[in-house]
């Protein structure tokens, strides 16, 4: 990076976004580092993009465009690369549109002057300009289409996880917080855990026994940004939705990062615009190996609701974390105690895989079965259910 420059305005400039001095500063500057281009950290519109380019004699692009291209750099698998492809079609597509005005206007006949033009009238910019319309929204179409299937197939993944009901922990955060780094020292996963903005694209779950024997499920999700594209947001919409379906989500924050209570912030205006906002929220303050004081990790914890600090290179309160985990997850379980049929084993058996059995009893009829059953399997209970000393079915 050659430089950077800032400007405060009361308003955006419609043309230019920055000022029309801040324009000619840049360009003066651009010709004298021989700079080839020029980020601008928002989002342009396609006409403040071309006279940007006019105005500074340089290649201009914006903070979704550079955002787009590292997410292309590394979607290395299929349903990456169409989620990536979908989102930059439909970024380029105005601007694609806006590339062509120049020879919409040099169109002969009556498309020249506006008018709706006939057979030999229209121009051969509007032609091109149709046709590449034409191709990109097909393009488009088809993408949407198979991302649909690849939405559908994880839905019938997750049905799947709901009929065994291993609970589900989305790690989620900013971009480059840990998570990666995290899921490997909670589970082995040998995933990929690089200092690289957006290395995780696609989910990757895996299983986790908690210290009392319950088993969940983790899954390493996208990085969040501040400004999170909105084609990103749509295109991601299959990713996404593990965020959404999970029923805790582990929050990990870089605490040594300079801007960490922005980057709390961004995480948490994220969850409610994909609609996880009210979902049980666990925050894992990672990387507290970098302190110089060990006492001062405690004192961080103190400052987030529900929070415990780790460092997910050294092991560092990774057991404190798991009890946190499993004490939250616990709280979502609802007590139970059935009389199940020696008929219906299956059911014993679901109890025994996906609940906790506190005491089992067998009698004539049936066995007495008491513990603690995920929410979505009590109905599957209800025929059985006894009524307990307080005088309610399935309630102590």
């Amino acid at each position: 990076m050659v430089g950077q420059a800032r400007q405060q305005l009361s308003s955006i400039r419609p043309a230019t976004y920055i000022g029309k001095g801040k324009v000619e500063e840049l360009s003066l500057l651009a010709r004298e580092f021989d700079v080839d281009v020029i980020i601008f950290d928002d989002e342009l519109s396609p006409g403040q993009q071309r006279n940007l380019e006019e105005g500074l004699e340089a290649k201009v692009i914006d903070r979704t465009a550079l955002i787009l291209d590292i997410f292309a750099s590394h979607a290395h698998t299929r349903e990456g690369a169409l989620q990536v492809e979908l989102a930059q079609y439909e970024y380029r597509l105005p601007r694609l549109t806006r590339a062509w005005t120049h020879l919409v206007r040099q169109a002969g006949g009556g498309a020249a002057r506006g008018g709706a033009g006939g057979v030999g009238l229209r121009g051969p910019g509007e032609t091109q300009l149709e046709t590449d319309r034409r191709v990109i929204g097909r393009r488009i179409a088809q993408l949407k289409q198979q991302l649909e299937g690849v939405r559908r197939q994880r839905a019938q993944h997750r049905h799947q996880r709901r009929k065994q009901w291993l609970p589900v922990v989305a790690l989620v955060g900013y971009t480059n917080s840990g998570k990666s780094t995290l899921l490997n020292a909670l589970t082995d996963a040998n995933v990929l855990a690089t200092d690289m903005l957006f290395a995780t694209l696609d989910p990757i779950t895996r299983r986790l026994q908690l210290p009392g024997g319950r088993a969940v499920l983790v899954t390493d999700t996208v990085g969040f940004i501040q400004k999170l594209p909105t084609q990103l947001v749509a295109a991601f919409r299959a990713t996404l939705e593990e965020i959404v379906d999970a029923d805790l989500m582990l929050h990990v924050v870089d605490i040594m990062h300079r801007n960490v209570q922005q980057q709390v912030e961004t995480v948490g205006q994220v969850l409610q615009q994909i609609g996880a906002g009210e979902k049980p929220l666990l925050v894992a303050l990672n990387k507290v190996d970098l302190l110089d004081d060990p006492e001062e990790a405690s004192r961080l914890a103190r400052q987030y609701r529900q929070a415990v600090a780790v460092s997910a290179l050294d092991g560092r309160g990774l057991g404190d974390l798991l009890l946190a985990m499993e004490r939250t997850v616990s709280r979502q379980m609802v007590r139970v105690r059935a009389l199940v049929p020696y008929s219906k084993g299956a059911l014993l058996s679901l109890f025994r895989r996906s609940g906790r059995v506190e005491r089992e009893q067998h009698g004539v009829s049936g066995v007495l079965i008491e513990g603690e059953l995920p929410p979505a399997l009590v109905d599957q209970f209800e025929r059985f259910l006894v009524k307990t000393a307080a005088g309610r079915a399935g309630e102590s």
